[in-house]
C-alpha cells in the first residue's frame, strides 16, 4: 500500500481529524472530515468564505492530526489548491452530504492537496512510522 493510500484510509476511518493553522503567530485547530485521494494526491475540502481558506492561502504549512484504537497519525506539510472542477466534483460525490452546502461550480468549495508531507503514526506500543509523499 502506498504513502497516501495508507494516510487516507486511518484519516477515513477515524472520521474526524483535527487541521492546524496559523493566523498570524496564533495557531488555529478545527475539526475537519473531508479526506479523498484524487490524481494521486491526498485531499481535503472546505470553504473559500470560511477563514481557514484565509490562513492557509498566507501561509500553507499545516499539519493534521488524527486518533483511532490507541494510534496517533501526524501530517506535516503544505496545501496547494487543485481549483478543477473534476477535483471539486469527485470530493463532493465521495461525500454527498456536503452538496447541501457546495457544489462543483459555486466559487466556494476548495479542494487543497498535501505536497512536501511527512507522515507519522505513533502509538506507545511500537516504533514511529514515518512516510513521506
Amino acid at each position: 500500500m502506498d504513502a497516501v493510500t495508507r494516510v487516507h484510509d486511518f484519516l477515513k476511518a477515524c472520521g474526524t481529524y483535527y487541521l492546524a493553522t496559523t493566523d498570524g503567530d496564533q495557531p488555529r485547530v478545527r475539526p475537519f472530515g473531508t479526506v479523498n485521494v484524487f490524481d494521486g494526491k491526498l485531499c481535503i475540502q472546505t470553504g473559500k468564505s470560511k477563514e481557514v481558506s484565509r490562513q492557509i492561502a498566507a501561509n500553507p504549512r499545516v499539519e493534521i492530526c488524527a486518533f483511532k484504537d490507541g494510534q496517533w497519525l501526524r501530517i506535516a506539510g503544505k496545501l496547494a489548491e487543485d481549483d478543477r472542477v473534476e477535483a471539486k466534483k469527485d470530493m463532493l460525490d465521495h461525500y454527498p452530504e456536503l452538496r447541501g452546502m457546495y457544489n462543483e461550480n459555486d466559487g466556494n468549495t476548495q479542494i487543497l492537496y498535501f505536497t512536501e508531507a511527512v507522515a507519522t503514526f505513533s502509538s506507545f506500543t511500537a516504533a514511529p512510522e514515518v512516510l513521506t509523499f
